[in-house]
């Protein structure tokens, strides 16, 4: 039994994901690094087992009633932790933030700032004071009526619509409209109306043009269509939408980001002419502090917006100082250079996890579990001292904090590691070592000791010769301001610079219209799949070369059953009472709803007749449940599926199992299947990669993997970009660009561009001396 004054969290027992029965002790008050390569279990001991049984030991004390009202995980799969306080955790999942959401809105400094202008703003003459609500665009009472408080209006002009006039309507002149036979459709329509749709667009008369682009009417007409002699001509009821009407609708409503992005290219994005962009209402902008609006207040970056809050009256000087109190935490991590009115979907994932954690900083809680995802994250190494300090002063606080990290310097300035490993998936899930950093040197098969302990810079390679130049800009966007740079093309560049530089909005302007791309990809590290339905078989389309290999199999044949049938995702094979899904969800009325193996095929997702059949002894079911490493040895001889297999394993991918369901899968690994994905297709022509923080949630080890996977394309003529913060990538490329020397309004421009050894000799770069120590 432990005794109440115990100093250490001690977890027994501990079986989730891959974790095999871990037994661990940490102890409490100090900082933590949980660390190992990725997918070895270090966030399943982290987050899936003390912060989970954390959280659901809180939850037990809250009343049955409300426990409904808060979305609960289940129970973790472990025998017993004790010693274990309340935990706050703050990972990088990004919700799907609305263009509402900004960065005052999630760290609550919007609140401040309305609760300033409302109590202590300077209202005109006659005028009597507003509510902190009329200081919000996101409410009825602050919101522009003209654009509801979005700050900006779409519209659509004739030459977007049409973009060649010399076609007729029937050669496909409305451009926006959708293809197939829904555009045919709206043709025929027009041509049963009496419009002429052989006649070229310009010659039509002005009026009938803007009645066919911009009416609001949908009339409706008996349509005798014109087909090949062969099709079957039945007359139809069709209804008339302008392409005007079609555009913003889609728009508006379309679920899919396909349709919505093609109906983004026929509208313009213009300030709304009734509040100017700021979303407010005149009387909201009518009321100053020391001489500006709230608007322009929210548009100062952070560093300056503190500069400029001082306060005359008592009011005043008590809510600035709450708001000076507010800032400084961010402004110390590194996000100075943001904006309140910055919106959070332009932010990184580090960027929104630190400003979570600036707003921690203030909340001032005591003995409580930190548990933090990497929040080194998109992190210049400039930045990674200040991180450090905010994390010792939690500890100094007097709480916990366990962190999950690959950030070398964050790990050597840890009190105490947990390292997981030896590999990753099945052949992860133990603990080797758990003690003060410097004891993990003699730990021999850990890969962490490799890279923390081994001083030795990198091996120089011959810098390669570009075969071309790529000009981009001059940009002007964000904080750039008419940029111009040079890519040379058929080598590997890293771009680099402190956070908020312009990295991002730079590499954002190459697209497939500038000369000298040719074929672009861009691979970043959005999830593969929504739902638990799309997995690493479905997404890489290995998944239809083994439903054609089962259809073939002689017990198949015999029953009749084709390719479809062993699909989960349709009706047929897949066990109807889970709907191919495995598992049903049970509702408990008080308790959190879970998920349990579907009682009719036991989680198998196929009816017992599908497996029935069977390819050297394996159901379907059991292929999905082979690791890529198992499946390359089972698929050995069969050539398109052995291909996919390779590519897996080629980006370090080996551990995750066929059937993985995307939601399990972290960003770095969802990135790295699009790379195998690509790297299977064989070669095509010269193609520009471009890979925004690809090292970001990979260990040194898998860093080492993907490296030599780009470095493969590069040699096979292709070109590879990547925007980095991980100096041993940008050391080994042929070309660094350098962007700075600080965020926001301070960078913004290229302080140095040319081989590593030569932009680590700049003196006004802040990369400069991180990368003058990786070299080799």
């Amino acid at each position: 039994m432990t005794s109440p004054h115990d100093p250490y969290v001690r977890v027994r027992g501990a079986r989730e994901h891959n974790l095999r029965d871990v037994d661990v002790d940490i102890p409490r008050n100090v900082v933590a690094v949980f660390t190992g390569v990725s997918g070895s279990g270090k966030s399943s001991l982290a987050f899936g087992t003390v912060y989970a049984e954390a959280q659901r030991r809180y939850l037990e004390s809250v009343a049955p009633y409300a426990r409904r009202l808060i979305h609960q995980a289940g129970a973790p799969k472990v025998g017993e932790i004790t010693g274990l306080p309340p935990a706050v955790s703050l990972e990088q999942r990004r919700s799907a933030p609305t263009s509402r959401s900004s960065v005052g809105t999630v760290t609550h400094l919007s609140n401040s700032l309305r609760m300033l202008f409302s109590r202590a703003g300077d209202c005109p003459p006659g005028a009597e004071r507003l509510d902190s609500d009329a200081f919000s665009p996101n409410t009825a009472a602050g919101a522009c009526p003209e654009c509801h408080g979005l700050g900006r209006v779409h519209r659509t002009t004739e030459e977007l619509l049409v973009p060649d006039p010399s076609l007729s309507i029937r050669d496909g002149a409305i451009a926006a409209w959708p293809g197939a036979w829904q555009g045919k459709n709206l043709r025929d329509i027009l041509d049963t109306l009496g419009y002429d749709v052989a006649r070229p667009w310009r010659e039509l008369p002005a009026e009938q043009r803007e009645w066919i682009l911009f009416t609001d009417e949908q009339p409706v007409v008996t349509v005798h269509p014109v087909r090949d002699a062969d099709r079957i001509q039945r007359p139809y009821q069709g209804t008339y939408t302008s392409a005007h009407r079609y555009v913003m609708k889609t728009f508006a409503d379309s679920r899919s980001p396909t349709l919505r992005a093609r109906a983004e290219r026929f509208l313009t994005s213009a300030p709304c002419p009734g509040c100017g962009g700021s979303r407010l209402r005149p009387e909201a902008l009518a009321v100053t502090f020391g001489g500006r609006t709230i608007a322009e207040l929210a548009a100062l970056p952070l560093a300056e917006l503190a500069g400029v809050l001082d306060g005359t009256s008592q009011t005043a000087r008590v809510l600035t100082g709450d708001l000076k109190s507010r800032i400084a935490p961010a402004v110390e991590l590194g996000l100075g250079h943001l904006s309140l009115d910055r919106a959070t979907p332009t932010l990184s994932a580090g960027e929104l996890q630190r400003l979570r954690l600036a707003t921690q900083l203030r909340s001032g809680l005591f003995g409580v579990v930190y548990v933090l995802d990497e929040p080194s994250a998109g992190l210049h190494p400039a930045d990674t001292e200040a991180l450090r300090t905010v994390l010792e002063r939690l500890k100094a606080a007097g709480n916990s904090v366990f962190v999950v990290e690959h950030h070398l310097d964050v790990v050597r300035g840890a009190d105490w590691i947990v390292d997981v490993g030896p590999r990753a998936g099945e052949h992860g899930g133990r603990v080797l070592y758990s003690g003060p950093v410097a004891g993990l040197a003699s730990v021999a098969e850990s890969a962490t000791a490799r890279f923390l302990f081994d001083g030795s810079p990198a091996t120089a390679r011959p810098v390669r010769e570009p075969r071309g130049r790529l000009k981009v800009g001059p940009v002007t966007r964000h904080n750039l301001r008419g940029v111009t740079a040079e890519f040379p093309l058929g080598v590997f560049t890293a771009v680099t610079g402190v956070s908020g530089s312009g990295k991002s909005t730079l590499i954002a302007e190459i697209t497939e219209e500038l000369p000298g791309v040719g074929r672009l990809l861009s691979v970043d590290q959005k999830p593969i799949g929504r739902t638990p339905r799309s997995n690493l078989a479905t997404y890489t389309g290995l998944f239809d070369v083994v439903r054609k290999v089962f259809a073939a199999t002689d017990a198949a044949r015999e029953r009749g059953y084709g390719v479809g049938r062993f699909s989960f995702n349709v009706a047929g094979g897949r066990c109807e009472t889970c709907q191919g899904e495995g598992f049903v969800s049970v509702e408990l009325l008080f308790l959190p709803g879970t998920y349990t193996p579907c009682p009719d095929c036991g989680g198998a997702r196929y009816n017992a007749e599908t497996l029935q059949v069977t390819y050297r002894g394996r159901t379907i079911t059991e292929v999905l449940d082979l690791t890529v490493e198992a499946a390359a040895d089972f698929f050995a001889d069969t050539p398109p599926v052995a291909r996919s297999l390779a590519a897996l394993l080629d980006v370090g991918l080996g551990y995750l199992r066929l059937g993985q369901p995307a939601t399990e899968l972290s960003g770095g690994e969802a990135q790295r299947i699009k790379l195998a994905s690509e790297l299977q297709r064989g070669r095509r022509g010269p193609t520009l990669y471009l890979l925004d923080e690809p090292t970001t949630g990979l260990h040194p080890a898998d860093v080492e993997v993907l490296m030599r996977q780009l470095h493969g394309l590069v040699d096979a003529g292709h070109t590879v970009i990547v925007v980095e913060h991980d100096m041993s990538v940008a050391a080994g490329a042929d070309w660094v660009i350098d962007l700075g020397p600080g965020g926001g309004i301070e960078g913004g421009r290229i302080v140095a561009a040319g081989p590593p050894a030569e932009v680590a000799r700049t003196p006004e770069s802040r990369t400069a001396p991180y990368l003058a120590r990786a070299l080799p």
